[in-house]
C-alpha cells in the first residue's frame, strides 16, 4: 500500500506534485498547531498595510482541518490538477503554471474589489482561503475541454463533462457548504478558458501569452500533438469516469 501511494505521488507532474505537498504540509501543520490558521488567511488590510505579501500565496495552500473534507478537496486537486497538466498542458508547464497565477489573481481581485462593494463586503469577508476555488477553477476549465467525456455521479446518475461544474454546485448547496466559493472558482475558470480559447478563434489575437521570465522558469520538452485544424481541443472519446 505504501509502496504503491509513493510511487503514485512521484508520476504526478512538477506542478500538480508540488501543489499537493504544499497543501498537504501546510494543512498538517496546522492541524497539529505548528502552523496557526490567523498567518495564512487573506487579508487585503494586512497585504496592503503591514505588507504581509505571503497571504497571497499561502490561502491557496490551506484547506481547512484534516478530514473528510479534506480528503475530498485533495482528490479533486490532485485528479484535475493532474489531468489538465498531463493532457492539455502537456509539455507547456509554463504555461500551466501562468493559469494557475492567473486564475490566483482574479480571485484575489474579485474577493478584494467585492469586499467593497455594499451588501456584498459581509459575504466576501467570510472567505478568508481561495484554495478550494482555485481547485474548483481547475475543474471547470478540464470540464470545458473534454466537454463530451461521460461522468457518474456516485452511482446515482450520469452526465458529460460539461455539466462536471453545476452538478458539484449543486451538491455544495445540497450538502449545506458555501456556493460562493464554487462560484469563484466558475468565475476565474471561464475567465480563462474565454480569454485563452474563445477570444483567440474569435479575434486571432491571444491576450493571455506567458512571460518569457516564466517560461525560462521550466524546460519542457517538445511534445507533438495533432489537432484538427483551427480547433484547439478536440472531442476526446467516451470515457466511464466514476466520482466518489
Amino acid at each position: 500500500m505504501a509502496q504503491a501511494v509513493e510511487d503514485w505521488y512521484k508520476q504526478m507532474p512538477i506542478i500538480t506534485r508540488s501543489y499537493v505537498t504544499a497543501a498537504v504540509v501546510t494543512t498538517i501543520g496546522c492541524s497539529l498547531d505548528i502552523i496557526t490558521p490567523s498567518n495564512l488567511y487573506l487579508h487585503p488590510g494586512l497585504v496592503m498595510k503591514k505588507y504581509e505579501f505571503w497571504r497571497l500565496v499561502t490561502n491557496f495552500l490551506y484547506f481547512r482541518k484534516m478530514d473528510l473534507d479534506f480528503m475530498f478537496h485533495m482528490f479533486f486537486l490532485a485528479r484535475y490538477c493532474k489531468l489538465l497538466e498531463e493532457n492539455s498542458f502537456r509539455g507547456r508547464t509554463a504555461d500551466f503554471f501562468y493559469m494557475l497565477l492567473f486564475g490566483a489573481t482574479v480571485l484575489t481581485s474579485i474577493v478584494i474589489v467585492g469586499g467593497n462593494i455594499p451588501y456584498l463586503s459581509e459575504s466576501f469577508a467570510k472567505i478568508m482561503f481561495l484554495s478550494n476555488s482555485l481547485t474548483f477553477m481547475m475543474v471547470y476549465v478540464w470540464s470545458k475541454q473534454n466537454p463530451f467525456i461521460h461522468m457518474s455521479f456516485l452511482g446515482i446518475f450520469t452526465f458529460t463533462a460539461a455539466y462536471l461544474p453545476w452538478v458539484l454546485l449543486g451538491f455544495s448547496v445540497l450538502v449545506g457548504a458555501s456556493a460562493w466559493v464554487d462560484l469563484l472558482g466558475m468565475i476565474a475558470g471561464h475567465a480563462y478558458y474565454f480569454l485563452e480559447d474563445v477570444y483567440p478563434r474569435m479575434t486571432g489575437r491571444r491576450p493571455l501569452r506567458t512571460p518569457g521570465f516564466i517560461k525560462s522558469m521550466f524546460a519542457d520538452e517538445a511534445v507533438v500533438v495533432a489537432r484538427p485544424v483551427n480547433v484547439r481541443f478536440a472531442p476526446p472519446p467516451a470515457e466511464e469516469l466514476h466520482l466518489h
